[in-house]
């Protein structure tokens, strides 16, 4: 008997909730998905492409590409828009890294997880390190490890967060071992091992919200872990199998005082929970988005400028207040991702500007005085109407604008623009990816775009590596 029957057999042992997405995991066919998850898994790895294009340019994920560089592994799998090919698992890193390096990846609210980053990487890794798989392969392995990995961070219900934990870095190794464990055609056996491998590698400090460059670190981390994951479990390797369902030190037990088990598997195969993940128009943090969307409501409504503006109240959620509330400080801020992470340089900027893009969150604007003056006059409080609702309301935002002239004006955004509730147009999505993909200039941004849009009738992927690799087969 080889090794990789012996773990099945231990896998299927498993029972509870591990054992349960392990199987939808491994048996979910490209006919079982409703045509709204397959056109949403399409969407997803269009923004998600864009997003690792554009996060390749920023220096913190060239320091992260340079290492992998250094380390000479067989090139199998392209990092996205840098004349990198390496193994698997680094081009994972790498790539999950560029993913969230901009903070404009997609996201579900409620689960508080970027799930695109964290799967295509991984995915994409392994399909093109020669493992035969096609279009539909890629779609159904984005979309089972989506819907897991969502699944699992509703049953966290936002405590990874109130607990200083990144969701990215903890959740989001499950999400990339399915997607793995997918590509690689694992049983439901094996599949429950890569989970219970991957739940030992869950990391993330949430202090890097604060502007360190170890945020995006924890997707690519991620990402490459799911990857390990996968690999291990085929060589017959072990992990927890019952990482999500065990009592001392798994992964619920570990980081979380309460949880909710039922959600993990409740309309299994019938409710997709991923239809509710949400594009972002703003590279900045969700609560920030929706309070930049405020503030240039009343702005607009009212006819004001900056200068008509004497003070500005946003009324907040506790996760958004944490999240994005904390002072800005000019002295403590490390990057841009510390403007990216900060409520109150939200507001201001736009304010300022009336626009919230890569021109605004710039190393050149972090400390610029016209910007400091107006967040000198932001309050941020908290709002005790948002909190509830399973995290429907996580980052609503009241504000509150007193003009100089003794004007007081007041408007509520319940949900941020890109959200299910506010979704971005066919068109809005369009500009957004053909601005993040502008390195790799419009004629091929277009065609990826295209061949994305048909990927469910693609056979052999040959043309998608082809039209990844910008370096024109260089290899590292």
């Amino acid at each position: 008997m080889s090794s990789t029957e012996r773990i099945s057999d231990k896998g299927a042992s498993a029972t509870g909730s591990t054992a349960l997405l392990a199987e939808f995991c491994a048996s979910l066919r490209f006919d079982q998905l409703p045509t709204e998850v397959v056109a949403k898994a399409k969407a997803s790895i269009v923004d998600t492409l864009g997003c690792c294009v554009f996060g390749a340019s920023l220096a913190s994920v060239g320091k992260v590409a340079a290492m992998a560089a250094a380390e000479n592994a067989a090139p199998v799998a392209t990092v996205f828009s840098l004349p990198l090919r390496t193994s698997a698992a680094l081009a994972a890193l790498v790539n999950g890294t560029s993913a969230h390096a901009f903070q404009f990846d997609e996201i579900h609210i409620e689960s508080t997880l970027h799930p695109g980053s964290l799967a295509l990487p991984a995915a994409f890794a392994l399909a093109e390190a020669g493992h035969a798989v096609s279009g539909r392969d890629l779609i159904v392995a984005m979309a089972a490890a989506s819907e897991i990995g969502i699944r699992i961070g509703l049953a966290a219900r936002g405590g990874m967060f109130k607990s200083g934990f990144h969701n990215q870095g903890t959740t989001g190794v499950f999400v990339a071992a399915a997607a793995a464990a997918r590509i690689l055609r694992l049983d439901a056996g094996q599949t429950t091992h890569a989970f219970g491998i991957a739940g030992s590698q869950a990391a993330g400090l949430m202090a890097v919200q604060n502007g360190a460059m170890t945020k995006s670190f924890h997707c690519g981390r991620a990402a490459q872990g799911g990857v390990y994951a996968a690999q291990l479990a085929q060589l017959g390797y072990t992990g927890i199998a019952d990482v999500l369902d065990g009592s001392y030190g798994t992964f619920f037990s570990a980081f979380l005082d309460d949880w909710s088990a039922p959600a993990m598997c409740e309309g299994l195969s019938s409710h997709w929970h991923m239809l509710r993940t949400g594009f972002k128009p703003a590279p900045a943090a969700n609560g920030s988005i929706t309070g930049m969307t405020a503030i240039d409501t009343i702005m607009r409504e009212q006819g004001l400028s900056a200068a008509d503006i004497e003070r500005i109240t946003a009324y907040v959620s506790d996760n958004t207040l944490h999240h994005c509330g904390w002072p800005y400080e000019p002295d403590r801020v490390q990057s841009v991702l510390t403007a990216q992470m900060s409520l109150r340089y939200g507001l201001a900027v736009m304010a300022l500007d009336r626009t919230a893009g890569p021109a605004q969150f710039n190393e050149a604007r972090l400390r610029d005085p016209n910007i400091m003056a107006i967040i000198d006059r932001i309050a941020i409080e908290h709002e005790p109407r948002f909190e509830g609702e399973n995290g429907r309301y996580r980052v609503a935002c009241r504000l509150v604008v007193e003009c100089k002239g003794g004007a007081r004006h007041e408007t509520s955004v319940l949900y941020r623009k890109g959200s299910p509730e506010d979704p971005m147009s066919t068109d809005e999505l369009s500009q957004k990816y053909e601005r993040l993909m502008a390195r790799s200039g419009r004629g091929r941004s277009r065609q990826i775009a295209q061949y994305i849009s048909q990927l469910d009738h693609v056979g052999d992927l040959g043309e998608l590596w082809r039209l990844l690799k910008f370096d024109d087969g260089a290899s590292a």
